[in-house]
């Protein structure tokens, strides 16, 4: 699977210490969200982010890293081209953002992430 990446793991030598096998494609930008840092970097509504595309077929790894389980990040799925790509959201609230960030209205964080990146029109390309 394709993941879209803008923060440690854009680094080889952390992508090869949570993952058994992954291969860097490309340089990527996604439209539609930016980066913000706390604690951990993240993602907020508005803008665009430069990033990698990482190749792997460890998602179970990627997610426990990310501490999707315990609801620090969440994975959604964003077009490209032809195909989907998956980009983890930290929540800014449990990563310590300490600028405002607002997602639209909904019961979850991830409903909140998943209807934005549905109704914005979030969507990645490769780098040019």
């Amino acid at each position: 699977m394709l993941v879209f990446v803008y923060g440690t793991l854009t680094d080889p030598n952390r992508v090869d210490s949570v993952v058994e096998t992954f291969d860097f494609v490309g340089d990527a930008v996604l439209s539609g969200l930016h980066r913000v840092d706390g604690e951990y970097p993240t993602l907020a509504p508005g803008g665009e982010t430069k990033g990698r595309l990482v190749e792997t077929p460890d998602m179970a790894m990627l997610d426990a890293y990310e501490g999707v389980g315990r609801g620090l990040y969440v994975r959604v799925a964003v077009p490209m081209e032809e195909t989907e790509v998956a980009v983890y959201v930290g929540d800014p609230t449990r990563l310590g953002v300490k600028k405002p960030v607002s997602w639209p209205d909904g019961e979850t964080f991830e409903q909140r992430v998943r209807r934005y990146v549905r109704e914005e029109g979030v969507q990645i390309a490769a780098a040019t």
